[in-house]
């Protein structure tokens, strides 16, 4: 009996263990937008953070560089932020609500 058990308990951990990589090859694949400056500069990110495309709109290219350096960092940092918050929504659903930190791998 003991053996069908842990049989059944291994079987749930490999299924999860597919739901999680399914999950996270989807994950790497979105897009998500960060912005600033009240959508004058965006930036499009993958899951990976890989920037896939920046919008600069152009009431701003007459600006100071200094700050459309700054627009350029917070609307990365809001796509970062989107990409991690996205992460962690879509863990806690695989996991029931389950705090897994981040990277974990399953041993199986």
């Amino acid at each position: 009996m003991f053996k069908d058990g842990m049989g059944g308990l291994m079987k749930q951990a490999q299924q999860m263990q597919e739901k999680m990589a399914e999950a996270q090859r989807r994950q790497a694949e979105a897009e998500y937008a960060g912005q600033s400056g009240a959508g004058l500069v965006e930036v499009v990110m993958t899951g990976r953070h890989d920037v896939k495309r920046v919008s600069i709109d152009d009431s701003l290219m007459s600006e100071d560089k200094e700050m459309l350096e700054d627009l350029l960092a917070a609307a990365v940092n809001d796509a970062v932020r989107r990409v991690e918050a996205a992460s962690q929504d879509v863990m806690k659903d695989i996991t029931g609500g389950m705090d897994i930190p981040g990277g974990f791998k399953m041993p199986f």
